[in-house]
Protein backbone atom coordinates (compact mmCIF):
# COMPACT_ATOMS: atom_id res chain seq x y z
CA UNK A 1 0.00 0.00 0.00
CA UNK A 2 2.79 2.30 0.84
CA UNK A 3 4.42 1.48 -2.71
CA UNK A 4 1.55 2.12 -4.84
CA UNK A 5 0.90 5.19 -2.29
CA UNK A 6 4.29 6.70 -3.32
CA UNK A 7 3.89 5.31 -7.32
CA UNK A 8 0.68 7.72 -7.31
CA UNK A 9 2.55 10.94 -5.80
CA UNK A 10 5.31 10.98 -8.34
CA UNK A 11 2.93 9.97 -10.87
CA UNK A 12 1.06 13.18 -9.67
CA UNK A 13 4.54 15.28 -9.86
CA UNK A 14 5.41 14.01 -13.18
CA UNK A 15 2.07 15.01 -14.57
CA UNK A 16 2.51 18.59 -13.18
CA UNK A 17 6.17 18.59 -14.06
CA UNK A 18 4.77 17.86 -17.67
CA UNK A 19 2.10 20.44 -17.32
CA UNK A 20 4.18 23.33 -16.47
CA UNK A 21 6.71 22.20 -19.33
CA UNK A 22 3.97 22.38 -21.67
CA UNK A 23 3.15 26.04 -20.45
CA UNK A 24 6.91 27.10 -20.11
CA UNK A 25 8.90 26.91 -23.44
CA UNK A 26 12.31 27.26 -21.17
CA UNK A 27 11.38 24.03 -18.82
CA UNK A 28 12.39 21.02 -20.50
CA UNK A 29 9.53 18.13 -19.28
CA UNK A 30 10.14 14.23 -18.11
CA UNK A 31 10.52 13.48 -21.67
CA UNK A 32 13.12 15.36 -22.77
CA UNK A 33 14.72 15.41 -19.36
CA UNK A 34 14.93 11.46 -18.50
CA UNK A 35 16.72 11.02 -21.50
CA UNK A 36 19.68 12.69 -20.11
CA UNK A 37 19.43 11.92 -16.60
CA UNK A 38 19.71 8.55 -18.10
CA UNK A 39 23.22 9.25 -20.19
CA UNK A 40 24.22 10.79 -16.87
CA UNK A 41 23.98 7.50 -15.04
CA UNK A 42 25.37 5.57 -17.54
CA UNK A 43 28.98 7.28 -17.58
CA UNK A 44 28.84 8.56 -13.88
CA UNK A 45 32.26 8.56 -13.19
CA UNK A 46 34.16 9.98 -16.32
CA UNK A 47 36.82 12.99 -15.71
CA UNK A 48 38.29 15.08 -18.49
CA UNK A 49 39.11 17.69 -16.31
CA UNK A 50 38.37 20.59 -13.86
CA UNK A 51 35.21 21.37 -15.53
CA UNK A 52 33.98 18.53 -16.79
CA UNK A 53 33.26 15.75 -13.95
CA UNK A 54 30.23 12.97 -14.29
CA UNK A 55 27.54 13.13 -11.55
CA UNK A 56 29.25 9.95 -9.57
CA UNK A 57 31.80 12.25 -8.91
CA UNK A 58 30.73 15.05 -7.97
CA UNK A 59 27.89 13.66 -5.50
CA UNK A 60 31.52 12.28 -4.03
CA UNK A 61 33.12 15.17 -3.55
CA UNK A 62 29.96 16.85 -2.27
CA UNK A 63 29.42 13.73 0.24
CA UNK A 64 33.21 14.02 1.38
CA UNK A 65 32.41 17.39 2.27
CA UNK A 66 29.08 16.68 3.68
CA UNK A 67 30.47 14.00 6.24
CA UNK A 68 33.72 15.84 7.21
CA UNK A 69 31.16 19.16 8.24
CA UNK A 70 28.61 16.80 10.16
CA UNK A 71 31.56 14.89 11.58
CA UNK A 72 33.36 17.83 13.07
CA UNK A 73 29.81 19.04 14.24
CA UNK A 74 28.45 16.36 15.82
CA UNK A 75 31.56 16.36 17.99
CA UNK A 76 30.90 19.57 18.57
CA UNK A 77 27.62 19.33 19.42
CA UNK A 78 26.74 16.57 21.66
CA UNK A 79 29.81 17.25 24.49
CA UNK A 80 28.41 20.69 24.79
CA UNK A 81 24.82 19.57 24.82
CA UNK A 82 25.75 17.32 27.46
CA UNK A 83 27.00 19.71 29.11
CA UNK A 84 24.16 22.08 29.11
CA UNK A 85 21.79 19.27 29.89
CA UNK A 86 24.12 18.22 33.01
CA UNK A 87 24.91 21.55 34.32
CA UNK A 88 22.44 24.49 35.03
CA UNK A 89 24.63 27.14 35.35
CA UNK A 90 26.36 26.28 31.50
CA UNK A 91 22.55 26.16 30.48
CA UNK A 92 22.26 29.71 31.49
CA UNK A 93 25.69 30.62 30.22
CA UNK A 94 25.57 28.87 26.88
CA UNK A 95 21.84 29.19 25.92
CA UNK A 96 21.36 32.51 24.99
CA UNK A 97 24.90 32.02 22.27
CA UNK A 98 22.86 29.16 21.22
CA UNK A 99 19.78 30.90 20.71
CA UNK A 100 21.29 33.89 18.78
CA UNK A 101 23.64 31.54 16.77
CA UNK A 102 20.85 28.82 15.29
CA UNK A 103 18.83 31.11 13.47
CA UNK A 104 21.40 32.79 11.17
CA UNK A 105 21.53 31.65 7.56
CA UNK A 106 23.58 29.12 6.66
CA UNK A 107 25.91 31.04 3.62
CA UNK A 108 25.97 34.12 6.16
CA UNK A 109 28.95 31.60 7.53
CA UNK A 110 30.69 31.10 3.99
CA UNK A 111 32.53 34.57 4.07
CA UNK A 112 33.62 34.09 7.54
CA UNK A 113 34.75 30.69 6.73
CA UNK A 114 36.57 31.77 3.94
CA UNK A 115 38.09 34.75 6.02
CA UNK A 116 39.48 32.58 8.74
CA UNK A 117 40.57 29.54 6.09
CA UNK A 118 41.60 31.31 2.92
CA UNK A 119 39.71 28.26 0.81
CA UNK A 120 36.59 28.08 -0.68
CA UNK A 121 35.68 24.14 -0.50
CA UNK A 122 36.87 24.38 3.62
CA UNK A 123 34.84 27.30 3.85
CA UNK A 124 31.77 25.52 2.92
CA UNK A 125 32.54 22.69 5.65
CA UNK A 126 32.79 25.33 7.71
CA UNK A 127 29.52 26.33 7.35
CA UNK A 128 28.34 23.11 7.26
CA UNK A 129 30.01 22.54 10.56
CA UNK A 130 28.81 25.82 11.99
CA UNK A 131 24.71 25.05 10.98
CA UNK A 132 24.32 21.09 11.13
CA UNK A 133 25.18 21.16 14.75
CA UNK A 134 22.46 22.73 16.33
CA UNK A 135 19.46 20.10 16.10
CA UNK A 136 22.28 17.22 17.23
CA UNK A 137 23.28 19.84 20.33
CA UNK A 138 19.64 20.94 21.28
CA UNK A 139 18.17 17.36 20.96
CA UNK A 140 21.19 16.42 23.19
CA UNK A 141 20.38 19.04 25.81
CA UNK A 142 16.89 18.27 25.73
CA UNK A 143 17.18 14.78 26.23
CA UNK A 144 19.56 15.01 28.81
CA UNK A 145 17.89 17.58 30.88
CA UNK A 146 14.66 15.45 31.05
CA UNK A 147 17.03 12.42 32.49
CA UNK A 148 14.37 11.40 35.35
CA UNK A 149 15.76 11.82 39.06
CA UNK A 150 15.75 7.87 39.51
CA UNK A 151 18.61 7.57 37.26
CA UNK A 152 20.93 10.20 38.97
CA UNK A 153 19.79 8.35 42.22
CA UNK A 154 21.05 5.30 40.99
CA UNK A 155 24.08 6.94 39.78
CA UNK A 156 24.80 8.05 43.73
CA UNK A 157 24.31 4.97 45.04
CA UNK A 158 26.53 3.13 43.25
CA UNK A 159 29.06 6.54 43.39
CA UNK A 160 29.73 6.42 39.89
CA UNK A 161 32.67 8.75 39.07
CA UNK A 162 31.73 11.69 36.58
CA UNK A 163 32.72 9.94 33.49
CA UNK A 164 30.96 6.69 34.77
CA UNK A 165 27.56 8.56 35.38
CA UNK A 166 27.86 10.20 31.69
CA UNK A 167 28.80 6.44 29.61
CA UNK A 168 26.43 4.56 31.67
CA UNK A 169 23.54 6.84 32.29
CA UNK A 170 23.56 10.00 30.67
CA UNK A 171 24.08 8.51 27.17
CA UNK A 172 21.96 5.30 27.05
CA UNK A 173 19.07 7.24 27.99
CA UNK A 174 19.62 10.19 25.64
CA UNK A 175 21.05 8.20 22.62
CA UNK A 176 17.87 7.88 21.06
CA UNK A 177 16.82 11.49 21.20
CA UNK A 178 20.71 12.51 20.27
CA UNK A 179 20.32 10.12 16.94
CA UNK A 180 17.31 11.79 16.11
CA UNK A 181 19.34 15.11 16.20
CA UNK A 182 22.14 13.94 14.22
CA UNK A 183 19.56 12.38 11.49
CA UNK A 184 18.03 16.60 11.48
CA UNK A 185 21.53 17.19 11.20
CA UNK A 186 22.74 15.27 8.51
CA UNK A 187 19.21 16.19 6.69
CA UNK A 188 20.96 20.29 6.98
CA UNK A 189 24.45 19.21 5.94
CA UNK A 190 23.29 18.04 2.66
CA UNK A 191 20.99 21.11 1.96
CA UNK A 192 24.11 23.44 2.92
CA UNK A 193 26.37 21.68 1.03
CA UNK A 194 24.33 22.34 -2.44
CA UNK A 195 24.07 25.98 -1.77
CA UNK A 196 27.71 26.00 -0.61
CA UNK A 197 29.05 24.51 -3.83
CA UNK A 198 27.22 27.06 -5.99
CA UNK A 199 28.59 30.01 -4.19
CA UNK A 200 32.23 28.86 -3.69
CA UNK A 201 32.38 26.80 -7.32
CA UNK A 202 34.90 24.27 -8.59
CA UNK A 203 33.55 21.06 -8.11
CA UNK A 204 30.18 19.28 -6.57
CA UNK A 205 26.84 18.59 -6.85
CA UNK A 206 25.84 22.14 -6.01
CA UNK A 207 28.67 23.07 -8.42
CA UNK A 208 26.88 21.04 -11.23
CA UNK A 209 23.76 22.63 -11.08
CA UNK A 210 24.62 26.01 -11.00
CA UNK A 211 27.66 25.00 -14.11
CA UNK A 212 24.95 23.63 -16.11
CA UNK A 213 22.69 26.41 -15.67
CA UNK A 214 24.86 28.89 -16.74
CA UNK A 215 25.89 26.21 -19.98
CA UNK A 216 21.95 26.41 -20.65
CA UNK A 217 21.19 22.99 -19.99
CA UNK A 218 18.35 22.84 -17.95
CA UNK A 219 17.73 19.20 -18.86
CA UNK A 220 20.85 18.61 -16.59
CA UNK A 221 19.82 21.12 -14.39
CA UNK A 222 17.16 19.02 -13.24
CA UNK A 223 18.94 15.73 -13.41
CA UNK A 224 20.87 16.95 -10.71
CA UNK A 225 18.16 18.10 -8.49
CA UNK A 226 16.42 14.70 -9.10
CA UNK A 227 19.91 13.13 -8.15
CA UNK A 228 20.59 15.42 -4.86
CA UNK A 229 16.66 14.12 -3.89
CA UNK A 230 17.56 10.92 -3.81
CA UNK A 231 20.87 11.14 -2.04
CA UNK A 232 19.01 13.30 0.48
CA UNK A 233 16.17 10.42 1.12
CA UNK A 234 19.31 7.55 1.18
CA UNK A 235 21.13 9.39 3.85
CA UNK A 236 18.13 10.05 5.76
CA UNK A 237 16.53 6.48 5.64
CA UNK A 238 20.19 5.37 6.66
CA UNK A 239 20.24 7.35 9.90
CA UNK A 240 16.19 6.48 10.26
CA UNK A 241 17.28 2.79 10.15
CA UNK A 242 20.09 3.34 12.72
CA UNK A 243 17.81 5.58 15.20
CA UNK A 244 14.92 2.98 14.92
CA UNK A 245 17.42 0.05 15.60
CA UNK A 246 18.98 1.86 18.74
CA UNK A 247 15.28 2.57 20.27
CA UNK A 248 13.76 -1.11 19.51
CA UNK A 249 17.18 -2.09 21.42
CA UNK A 250 16.24 0.32 24.05
CA UNK A 251 12.70 -1.15 24.53
CA UNK A 252 11.22 2.39 23.37
CA UNK A 253 8.30 2.50 20.87
CA UNK A 254 9.03 4.40 16.75
CA UNK A 255 9.05 7.66 17.14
Amino acid sequence: MQLLAAAVGFGLLLALWHFVSLKNTDLPGPIKTLPVLAEMLRRPFYDNGPNDKGIGIQVVLSLQRVFHGFGVGSLIAIPVGLLMGTSKPMMRILNPVVQVLRPVSPLAWYPIGLTILRDSPKAVIFAIVITSLWPTLINTMVAVSGLPDDFRNVARVFRFSPFQYVTKVVLPFALPQILTGLRLSMGIAWVVIVAGEMLAGGTGIGYFVWDSYNGGSMEKVISGILVIGVIGLLLDRILEGITGQVRRSAGLADA
